[in-house]
């Protein structure tokens, strides 16, 4: 009877984020699942189509190759995240006198907004007279690439800035788990004549193998909603080879006015994103256990 007592005292403090959730969250969720069994405009709801939606988004070609190119972006990304977040933590870790600005420097693009890195990655890739070609002209390399109109150095570019923008936020995780690393274990492998590359291999990297897999999920969840970059920079282009699934999604609600096929894909995508979550939890249980 206490317990219960003290369960409802706690309902108050509880009540107003719940009902925020339930508004901003779960009525979304079941409002969206409505549209993708509606014709639904920006304007109103049409007609009841059942799972026409869905039977369209199937054979869509558009949205296949919109998805393909979402993993494609994952593909490339998520591993090299990883890697490069854990290198930067490893020197931002580092007992030196530069190790602020080491941090510091490694983390404060991602604080910048999307417009601004967009903005900025189109200023310097300019082909005649923007910083990157200035650069290469200055090393003596007689080549004038155009970054945002070949379709390989068009996603090289995308890569490239979302590494740079988003790394900082994934080396702060490894970081803290770095120095949660308890320092009596490098003593007692110094004493035993353990190397520093046998040091990092039997004891930094074990205790930083559950952060990373938790950076990896939420690179990876990251990574599969990819838009505003790629539309600020190349626009889905060039020829809709860099177009990712939500920009699509957008365009179809927003611009062809189909919010109800639009919903279709967006569950697609959701859907997607859940089995992925499920699958990596599962398969970290099973290790665990």
């Amino acid at each position: 009877m206490k317990l219960l007592m003290k369960d409802l005292r706690a309902l108050p403090y509880l009540l107003p984020f719940f009902l925020a959730y339930v508004v901003f969250t779960i009525f979304p969720i079941i409002k969206g699942l409505e549209m993708s069994l509606h014709d639904w405009s920006l304007v109103r709801k049409l007609d009841f189509i059942g799972i026409e939606n869905y039977q369209k988004m199937f054979s869509d070609p558009h949205f296949w190759q919109t998805l393909w190119n979402t993993t494609k972006f994952v593909i490339y990304t998520t591993p090299t995240m990883v890697l490069l977040a854990l290198g930067l933590a490893l020197l931002a870790n580092l007992n030196t006198k530069l190790k602020t600005l080491f941090r510091a420097a490694y983390f404060l693009p991602s604080i910048l907004s999307v417009s601004v890195i967009s903005f900025l990655a189109i200023f310097m890739l300019q082909p005649y007279n923007g910083f990157v070609n200035t650069l290469i002209h200055s090393i003596g390399i007689d080549a004038e690439p155009f970054w945002l109109a070949d379709k390989s150095l068009a996603w090289l570019t995308i890569v490239v800035v979302t590494l740079w923008w988003t790394v900082g936020f994934n080396m702060i995780l490894f970081l803290a788990a770095l120095q949660d690393i308890p320092e009596s274990l490098y003593e007692a492998a110094e004493i035993d004549g353990a190397s520093r590359w046998q040091m990092f291999v039997r004891i930094t990297l074990p205790q930083l193998v559950p952060i990373g897999k938790v950076i990896l999920l939420l690179q990876i969840l990251a990574s599969f909603k990819v838009f505003a970059q790629i539309l600020l920079i190349t626009g889905g282009g060039p020829g809709g080879a860099t177009r990712p699934l939500i920009q699509y999604i957008y365009e179809v609600g927003f611009n062809q006015n189909n919010m109800g096929y639009a919903a279709t894909m967006s569950y697609a995508l959701f859907f997607l994103l859940l089995i992925l979550s499920i699958v990596q939890l599962r398969f970290q249980r099973r290790e665990e256990g």
